[in-house]
């Protein structure tokens, strides 16, 4: 089996829950204290050994490229100021990885956005992730599937259990049975956000969205028609998938954050400056003066 070594991110949405602050800013780019939303998933396919990066970009996001460029003036003057500090780790982010970009023309989902990518990965597997989504874990999320696949040599997806069947009526759902490995499930069907009665008995959600594909994804993707909203999704061929080869889910160790919407992007900036050593006492002290 081929090393895991090339990512993908789909960054083509328009972020019109953001409007206007995304008008001319993409919505991956928005702050969580001092590093855009697209970089704490940057950095975790870094950590968990990924070598190449390609975003599946829009005509509007082209500051998600100048984010991870190097820009040599700026670090020349950052360095005269003595603040180079400042991006120290962005710039040791950039010598880590390798950035591709290609463009999604048209919105017609996250699994046609997936297929812009195809050619840049061939036979290779590689690892999936949108652009939304932040998970604080000690070992990274996808270091955990990568893992996972080696031993299994099988796509697999990250899974979080939860109880609140109503919230599960809210993420894709993954039905599965139970493996030997401790928090390991084969999965035997997806289903993008059921109705109450249909919900997984395993209290199974897709959180986060990260994925470990093998090549076989893109048979199913290019065969699959278009679903919810008229467009094709990657949810519905990973359940068209699942049920012909060998499909895994982990539940993976970590705190997910949605942050595809204001309040939970609210809820994930509280969360990391809790965490910070500079503000974690003065967010403490603000909460007790409410």
């Amino acid at each position: 089996m081929q090393k895991v070594r090339k990512g993908v991110i789909t960054v083509a949405g328009l972020g019109t829950r953001f409007l206007p602050a995304t008008k001319a800013m993409p919505k991956e780019m928005l702050p969580v204290l001092d590093k855009p939303v697209v970089q704490y998933i940057v950095e975790e396919m870094v950590a968990s050994g990924v070598e190449e990066i390609i975003f599946v970009t829009s005509s509007q996001k082209r500051a998600i490229e100048d984010h991870f460029d190097r820009n040599f003036d700026l670090e020349r003057q950052l360095k005269e100021d003595d603040k180079l500090h400042r991006i120290q780790d962005l710039i040791d982010l950039s010598k880590k990885v390798k950035f591709f970009y290609t463009r999604q023309s048209q919105p017609l989902g996250n699994g046609h956005a997936l297929l812009c990518a195809r050619e840049f990965f061939g036979d290779e597997p590689f690892v999936f992730s949108d652009g939304d989504s932040i998970i604080d874990a000690k070992t990274p999320v996808l270091k955990q599937l990568i893992k996972v696949f080696n031993k299994n040599k099988s796509s697999v997806v990250g899974v979080q259990r939860i109880e609140d069947k109503k919230a599960m009526m809210k993420y894709g759902n993954v039905y599965a049975n139970e493996t030997k490995e401790n928090k390991l499930y084969k999965a035997t069907q997806i289903v993008e956000k059921p109705s109450l009665k249909k919900v997984s008995e395993h209290g199974l959600i897709i959180g986060g969205m990260r994925y470990v594909f093998t090549k076989d994804i893109w048979n199913y993707l290019e065969k699959q028609r278009k679903g919810r909203g008229g467009e094709v999704w990657v949810a519905d061929a990973v359940n068209a998938m699942a049920q012909r080869k060998p499909f895994y889910a982990y539940e993976y160790e970590g705190t997910y954050f949605d942050t595809g919407n204001k309040l939970s992007l609210l809820k994930t900036a509280l969360h990391f400056a809790m965490k910070d050593e500079d503000l974690g006492g003065e967010i403490k002290e603000l909460f007790r003066d409410l």
